[in-house]
């Protein structure tokens, strides 16, 4: 039992990533200064250059032919872009409201979390271990990317209203098209040209995409540390917020269960629907959240529900997608 779920956990790269996570936190909690926006490295162009690559790379892996493809099956991308911009956010905003136990600053991260789009490799790794339908998960998880990059702002802009961060949409999507929609455009028009000189180095190119997050996550958690944001706040306090997380991943997987079935999704497209529909990404959500959070310290006290939904998206999700493929193989 054990050994088959550390295998599945590791197919996903809980394993790694993980642990370098772990470790960049760790280090901006042992030197601060090193990662903070007073160190004499110059982080923020590193990392804005870091961006662009990962999501250049995003682009050229991109199959336009496929995509167009996959637009037949449209039930399914429409369930699970609803599941994924409409549902979630709305299901954590009424959530937010009979939650008192959780403090402000974290609510504002868990909002953010609700906007954010599908995780692409964990949410088609683990589609492809329970035997859904895989192409349906390629094609969800890509445009769900892409869709983020407007969708999640405007969300943003319209919970800003009520917290503690202003956001000019004009300037956060401007900033966004530069770094993010820019690179993935002249990627997609260069995929004939070098996706086949690089397909044989994608399983490396993940290493580009973790490095740019765990440095995004340093610097964040640096800034964060050498201005004791997270001072105040207890053990007790974070534990509150990861059983939340885990509550909201749950109750998001049931509501996606019932509308599959009640629309009468086969198993294949169900199990897509399900891995897709409540999956969010730690990718975008670093790097999308350090442009509409420009404040490192506040970007910090953001990202730390994210990274506790992705951790324990990967662990409840593994073992879920493990319990399925065993399911059909017997």
């Amino acid at each position: 039992m054990i050994q088959p779920i550390l295998k599945t956990l590791n197919r996903v790269g809980i394993n790694g990533f993980l642990l370098g996570l772990f470790a960049a936190i760790f280090l901006a909690y042992l030197f601060p200064f090193a990662g903070s926006t007073e160190s004499p490295v110059p982080w923020k162009p590193i990392t804005d250059v870091g961006i662009a690559l990962v999501f250049f790379f995003y682009g050229v892996k991109l199959n336009p032919e496929q995509l167009k493809a996959g637009l037949s099956n449209w039930k399914l991308h429409l369930l699970i872009q609803l599941c994924t911009f409409l549902i979630f956010p709305l299901v954590v905003l009424i959530l937010m409201k009979f939650t008192p136990w959780i403090d402000p600053d974290f609510q504002l991260g868990i909002s953010y979390l609700s906007t954010l789009p599908s995780t692409v490799s964990a949410s088609v790794v683990m589609v492809s271990i329970a035997g859904g339908n895989l192409p349906g998960a390629i094609f969800n998880a890509s445009i769900s990317s892409l869709i983020g990059v407007v969708i999640t702002p405007i969300w943003m802009g319209f919970i800003s209203d009520s917290s503690q961060i202003e956001m000019d949409f004009a300037s956060t999507f401007g900033e966004l098209s530069l770094k993010v929609l820019l690179p993935v455009i002249l990627g997609i028009l260069m995929h004939n040209l070098l996706y086949p000189k690089i397909e044989h180095h994608l399983p490396k190119l993940k290493y580009l995409d973790q490095t740019v997050i765990m440095l995004i996550v340093f610097t964040s958690f640096a800034q964060s540390f050498s201005q004791e944001i997270f001072t105040p706040y207890s053990l007790a306090t974070l534990l509150k917020v990861a059983v939340t997380m885990l509550v909201l991943f749950f109750l998001i997987w049931g509501i996606v269960e019932i509308l599959a079935r009640s629309l009468g999704f086969s198993l294949e497209d169900r199990i897509t629907a399900l891995f897709c529909g409540s999956k969010k990404s730690l990718v975008q959500g670093v790097v999308i959240g350090k442009i509409i959070f420009p404040d490192p310290a506040l970007f910090g006290l953001v990202l730390l529900p994210v990274m506790l939904y992705h951790i324990q998206q990967l662990i409840a999700g593994s073992v879920i997608a493990g319990y399925f493929g065993r399911n059909k193989k017997a």
